[in-house]
């Protein structure tokens, strides 16, 4: 299957193609920049010329499409830009997959559709949270994956012969990040988990971009009409938290800590059950498994005793 991935050179990207390569798909990374892998085909295009998208996903000729490309942060640039400039993105490309004859299109929202971190408070009405609860973007950012979630679910209404989703990946972690590079927001994942107010915003959500890769690739495998404009939380089966999951959200969020009393052990409050109830994926990584250089974080593992038991 050809899958164009835009903004493949990017974060999550980079992992995407990466993953569908390996998977026997022709990925083609189609961004501004490059993808570190030479096997990747690249494309160097402007999402934001729409004759250009148009023509190049025509000479393409996608069987599938996977929107990645965004601006990524939320703040990182004036708000009206980064709202039109997502929400042109999306309409653009999808436009253009399915009139190049793309059979499958997946595009990325984000989980901050939620409205965590707003200025003037946010409560959960329930953890873990999952696709049903309610939205309340509070940012440009937000706002901006919102629509980018209701394009794909326009379409899916619309097309009779192509199957469309999308997807909130949480807070996600490249492979590097785990060796210490720093993250998105300018620390490392170490730091993150040493300062708990970090992650705190957000309910300590993330997911490692190999996983996320894999999602994608699921998706592509098996979505079917059935699941068509449907949208699936992707992250960690964990919390990015060193306490208790139910301990560190009643510390961050005290206005959540009966909700919280859900969450066992190191659960996360994002609910994947969704993706791998329609989907058949769950996630298969996690930071006290990935990460390196912190002992002091991670856990060792219990002696073993005579006769293979643990203490």
């Amino acid at each position: 299957m050809k899958v164009l991935v835009t903004g493949g050179a990017g974060r999550l990207g980079r992992s995407v193609a990466t993953v569908l390569h390996r998977a026997g798909h022709h990925a083609v990374s189609v961004d501004r920049f490059d993808h570190p892998d030479p096997a990747v085909e690249d494309v160097r295009l402007d999402l934001l010329d729409e004759d250009a998208v148009v023509d190049a996903f025509a000479r393409l000729q996608p069987d599938a499409a996977v929107h990645l490309a965004a601006i990524a942060v939320p703040f990182s640039a004036p708000e009206l830009q980064i709202l039109t400039t997502n929400t042109r993105l999306a309409q653009v490309v999808v436009d253009a997959a399915l009139r190049a004859g793309a059979r499958k299109v997946l595009a990325a929202g984000s989980p901050t559709v939620l409205g965590y971190g707003a200025p003037g408070g946010w409560t959960p009405q329930y953890l873990p949270l999952d696709e049903e609860h309610p939205t309340a973007p509070w940012n440009a950012y937000a706002l901006s994956k919102s629509v980018v979630e209701g394009v794909v679910a326009m379409h899916a209404r619309t097309a009779t012969d192509a199957v469309l989703g999308s997807f909130r990946p949480c807070f996600v972690v490249s492979p590097e990040e785990w060796a210490g590079a720093p993250t998105q927001q300018g620390h490392t994942i170490a730091e993150r988990l040493r300062d708990p107010a970090l992650a705190a915003v957000s309910l300590f959500n993330y997911v490692d971009a190999r996983d996320a890769g894999e999602f994608v690739l699921r998706w592509l495998d098996v979505a079917d009409a059935s699941v068509s404009g449907e949208c699936f939380f992707v992250g960690a089966a964990d919390a990015l938290a060193v306490l208790p999951t139910a301990q560190a959200v009643a510390q961050a969020l005290p206005s959540a800590a009966g909700a919280a009393e859900n969450l066992p052990g190191t659960a996360a409050a994002f609910s994947c059950a969704k993706a791998e109830r329609l989907l058949g994926w769950r996630p298969r990584r996690g930071w006290r498994t990935e990460l390196q250089d912190a002992p002091d974080l991670v856990p060792a593992p219990a002696p073993t005793l005579a006769g293979g038991e643990r203490s």
